[in-house]
């Protein structure tokens, strides 16, 4: 392979005649069967046949009491914060670095969230900053099992127990992975997963709600329907203080997720297999800081994640935001689509100017005074949104060796030539 970078005139690593499949593979004929079954059948509502047998086997594939189908994996979040009775002023601690629902799903309920940074070699919430953030108004923490990776579950669980706290988990990029040993989604008091177009159990779009606690589950399922907008002899009377939102699920789609869930088993076996070949084919690149996994904590093969060394870039005298640029446009260049990933929660807009519903709330409403967004303080997740990359789909199945190797060998182009790569 040359080394010269196709970003400098050198040819792609990557030949015209190799393609990448996209996520997911396609329905195969039993899944297809179901599909038709959900169109063909007059009960397309939320009580559909295909929500609760989707309900029913989720529940028993993860290892929940309780599972409620939700429009999406936000909703199921949310339902989350109601099922942990969170409110108005309570604050409930969760990670700097997310996707965004992770943290307005808390504000949906004028809860107000308390940023912690990460580990560096993890990017999930570091264990060792959460009681320091405990204060009176803490009700509970929301761990993000980022990646496909879980957290490290144990000290989180016994600072929340000391502290009576719940714990809420957001497994949304998660289906499947494991803490020594034990599916997330069970090890919390309620988790939430999503079934979006990029996640291992694609169903188009929807999420599922989980858990093993019946006051929960009571407190949860008012806010996925009307609430206590509905008649004393309407058979749902929940008396609920609280808007419903009408997030319950579709049949159509619980039908394509059904198809997905009961192949997931093996799509997150193959899966896993490309995700541990192309990362031991990265071992030994140079300035390359490749994806985390553990014994403890083995990823279901959701995200592999590029990073440069930040040292390699602080000694070059270039920004690690110009040179993660840089090298996402010669990586492109090389035939592999990395971008970017940039998702510091408490830059967005919505936290720096503290003002969700107009008017400042909730902060301005029921905050203490003292919460504070400013930027510095999260310097490790700072540093992990400018490094970190990301090609969601080009691992997963159905790519198989071919592909793997050749994306293998791009990375390591632009790594082991990471000088020619101009800061952008």
């Amino acid at each position: 392979m040359s080394a010269r970078l196709a970003l400098n005139g050198g040819q792609p690593a990557i030949p015209a005649t190799m393609s990448f499949q996209p996520w997911p593979p396609p329905l195969d004929a039993s899944g297809e069967a179901l599909v038709l079954e959900a169109i063909r059948q007059n009960n397309h509502s939320g009580g559909g046949p295909h929500v609760r047998l989707l309900e029913k086997e989720f529940a028993a594939w993860n290892g929940n009491r309780h599972a409620i189908a939700t429009c999406y994996g936000g909703a199921a979040l949310h339902l989350c914060i109601a099922g942990c009775d969170v409110g108005a002023g309570d604050e409930v601690i969760t990670t700097a670095l997310s996707w965004t629902t992770s943290a307005t799903c808390i504000l949906h309920h004028m809860a107000v969230p308390v940023f912690i940074d990460v580990t560096w070699p993890s990017m999930h919430l570091d264990p060792a900053r959460i009681e320091a953030a405990i204060t009176p108004r803490t009700k509970a923490i929301l761990v993000v099992h980022y990646w496909g990776v879980s957290c490290d579950m144990d000290p989180i669980m016994a600072i929340a127990r000391k502290h009576n706290l719940k714990v809420i988990e957001d497994a949304c990029q998660a289906h499947g992975a494991l803490y020594k040993g034990r599916k997330v989604g069970t090890i919390g008091d309620c988790g939430a997963f999503s079934f979006n177009q990029n996640k291992n159990l694609c169903g188009g779009e929807g999420g599922m709600f989980v858990t093993d606690d019946d006051e929960i589950l009571a407190r949860a399922r008012p806010v996925m329907s009307f609430s206590d907008m509905r008649p004393a002899d309407a058979g749902r009377d929940y008396h609920a203080y609280g808007l419903g939102y009408k997030y319950g699920h579709a049949n159509l789609p619980a039908a394509f997720a059904l198809a997905g869930l009961r192949r997931l088993d093996m799509t997150n076996a193959w899966a896993i297999e490309n995700w541990q070949r192309l990362d031991a084919l990265l071992a030994g690149t140079p300035h390359l800081v490749r994806s985390f996994s553990s014994a403890e904590r083995p990823t279901n093969g959701y995200a592999y994640v590029l990073r440069a060394d930040p040292a390699y870039a602080r000694q070059r005298g270039v920004s690690l935001s110009g040179l993660t640029n840089g090298i996402a446009a010669a990586l492109k260049a090389e035939g592999t689509p990395f971008s970017r990933a940039r998702w510091l929660l408490p830059a967005h807009g919505v936290f720096q100017a503290k003002n969700a519903f107009g008017k400042g709330a909730p902060w301005a409403h029921y905050a203490r005074p003292d919460i504070d967004y400013s930027l510095g303080q999260w310097p490790v997740a700072q540093d992990c949104i400018d490094t970190c990359l990301w090609g969601i789909n080009l691992h997963r199945p159905p790519n198989r060796q071919a592909q793997i190797d050749a994306l293998a060998g791009s990375i390591r182009k632009v790594f082991e030539n990471l000088d020619q790569v101009p800061e952008a």
